[in-house]
């Protein structure tokens, strides 16, 4: 016989007596399956809760578009965190892969497998059952036809007693022995029955009770074994998976956390204190020194302050026009008028320490105001900054105006050519609204350009309202009159007044200057020639009228204002509008572009 078999008999010999506590084991089993099944489903769960607010966490922290933490991100530390809020979304995204995959590699299985055991289980304790209740059977047939052979063989023995007892007896007649010989051989013929139903049913017995110790009982045994063992393998198994789940997003984490460190290697303190600089810096140069005033004697104080107020009066005619030295310090305190006489020093200081902010702008700031539109609340670095931010808004907005205008050209010609896809005529209207755009975007850009050049000191002011050169000189006073209303507004934080501010766009104005300004400047080269494609009546200063199919020269291409500078004759220059005009560069001039 194979030794695994007879260890097998063995031990279900072993273990015939503990058929109830198998049952016991093997349900404990299963309940462990389920408990430890638990166990994972709540890690998994933690794992979304602790993904979920660590994205939350992200999201929060992220800066909110077209808020001032968007500018902010022009800082590097900033970066650095928004970096690290990227990062640690990624890393959030690993902690949900690991529930992902908890549920998917572990506790589906499990749940699927627990099922599985379960039904096992029972198909083995149930054929276990059956064949111990057969072998209960079997004993109980057997105990009965022993027990009714014993008793037919009591009965025989008796009636062979009273047989022999009645022939012993002379004085009973013959028929009466004979009746009791007869009913003793009939006892002795059902004893002789019964042990042979007894022999059979013993023999039976035997046969099923050795089958049942050697090869049922011992056969469900081993199923019984098998399914606790694939159980513990199966526990193990999932047990192993369980880390490895862990160690498979080991990598990425590890890249998530390099990604935060370089993000934090990545800060710069020294070019983030130059972006403050860069930011904050107005531009204005430092106060010069404050004259002395002699108080010893009161007589030189006097002449010293009429000969003061006078020198002042004298003096501001001679003042430089340069507009570096013009600049005041925006906390200086300057007399709005200079007929008024010089104050004390310490009357000046006190009236600086007891002044308020009266800006204008600043006022509409703190009310939620958005301040001028040509930003002149903000100091001069400030100022063009914002300008030319502007500007480069304006042009993307023009860059898609033209190119959805493209578009619709296109389409039109596309309708032109195949009648049957859609009306040409239906495209029009939307290509008209389209260039009245472009023209009103372009004219922004010109305005703001103008403003962004006033602050740069390169050209006239070219967004200004124009002015026929004609009526120039008697609508020179109403201009005037203008620019005092805007230079009131433009008061310094303390309160106090700046001339040079209101001087300088007084001196803009005047067509004299505008003119001075051309005529200081050296002639410019021609860099090509243009041909105007529609009639334009120059009525505004700087511009000059052309006529449909003139051919002019050009001294100066577009600088993405709309605008270019053309000359007729060596007295004649201004500027016409680009679109009415088609421009052909010389490409050996200097500066020139090529256009296709």
């Amino acid at each position: 016989m194979d030794l695994g078999k007879v260890e097998t008999l063995v031990k279900a010999q072993q273990l015939r007596d503990q058929f109830d506590n198998l049952e016991k084991h093997t349900q404990w089993g299963i309940d462990f399956v389920e408990k430890y099944t638990k166990f994972v489903k709540e890690r998994s769960e933690i794992e979304i809760n602790y993904a979920k607010q660590i994205r939350n966490l992200s999201k929060k922290y992220q800066p909110k578009k077209n808020s001032k933490e968007e500018e902010e991100n022009k800082y590097s530390s900033c970066r650095a965190f928004l970096s690290t809020l990227n990062e640690l979304n990624d890393y959030a995204g690993q902690h949900e892969l690991i529930a992902e995959n908890l549920t998917s590699q572990i506790i589906s299985e499990l749940t699927r497998y627990t099922q599985e055991l379960k039904t096992e289980r029972k198909s083995h304790f149930h054929d276990g059952r059956k064949a111990q209740q057969h072998i209960e059977n079997s004993w109980k047939q057997l105990e009965s036809s022993k027990r009714r052979f014993e008793r037919d063989c009591k009965e025989a023995d008796r009636a062979q007693q009273y047989f022999e007892k009645m022939d012993a007896d002379i004085n009973v007649t013959k028929a009466d022995v004979e009746k009791a010989r007869q009913q003793a051989q009939m006892r002795h013929q059902m004893a002789a029955d019964s042990k042979g139903e007894y022999s059979s049913y013993l023999q039976k017995f035997n046969q099923e009770q050795n089958e049942h110790y050697y090869t049922l009982i011992p056969h469900i045994f081993q199923k019984i074994q098998e399914m606790e063992e694939r159980r513990i393998e199966r526990v193990g198994e999932s047990m192993k998976t369980f880390a490895e789940v862990d160690r498979q997003v080991l990598p990425i984490v590890s890249k998530c956390l390099d990604g935060m460190t370089k993000a934090a290697e990545s800060i710069e303190p020294k070019s983030d204190s130059k972006q403050v600089v860069e930011s904050y810096k107005s531009g204005f140069e430092p106060p010069g020194d404050v004259e002395f005033e002699d108080y010893g004697q009161p007589m030189k104080r006097t002449v010293s302050e009429s000969s003061l107020s006078n020198s002042r009066g004298e003096a501001k005619p001679e003042k430089p026009s340069s507009k570096s030295k013009g600049k005041l310090w925006p906390f200086i305190k300057k007399n709005k008028s200079p007929k008024q006489h010089k104050e004390p020093l310490s009357h000046r200081l006190n009236e600086f320490m007891a002044s308020k902010p009266k800006m204008h702008c600043f006022r509409s700031l703190k009310r939620g105001g958005s301040g001028p539109e040509d930003f002149s609340h903000l100091p001069p670095e400030q100022r063009r900054k914002k300008l030319q931010a502007k500007i480069d808004d304006i042009n993307k907005e023009i860059q898609k105006e033209m190119d959805q205008k493209d578009a619709l050209t296109k389409m039109k010609d596309v309708y032109v050519k195949n009648p049957q896809m859609g009306d040409p005529s239906s495209v029009d209207p939307r290509l008209a609204e389209i260039s009245q755009t472009i023209e009103k975007l372009q004219f922004e850009a010109q305005k703001f350009e103008g403003w962004l050049a006033e602050v740069e000191g390169r050209l006239p002011v070219k967004s200004d309202p124009p002015r026929r050169q004609s009526g120039l000189y008697e609508t020179q006073n109403n201009i005037q009159t203008t620019v005092n209303n805007c230079a009131q507004d433009r008061e310094s934080p303390d309160g106090s007044y700046t001339e040079e501010q209101s001087s300088e766009t007084q001196i803009k104005v005047p067509s004299t200057e505008f003119d001075d300004e051309f005529d200081d400047e050296e002639t410019l080269p021609t860099i090509g020639t243009c041909k105007a494609l529609y009639p334009f009546e120059g009525h505004n200063e700087g511009t000059i009228s052309v006529a449909e199919g003139e051919l002019l020269y050009v001294i100066e291409e577009d600088k993405g204002d709309g605008w270019t500078r053309v000359r007729r004759n060596e007295e004649e220059e201004g500027y016409v509008p680009t679109s009415y005009v088609e421009v052909f560069l010389d490409t050996n001039a200097k500066g020139a572009m090529t256009y296709i």
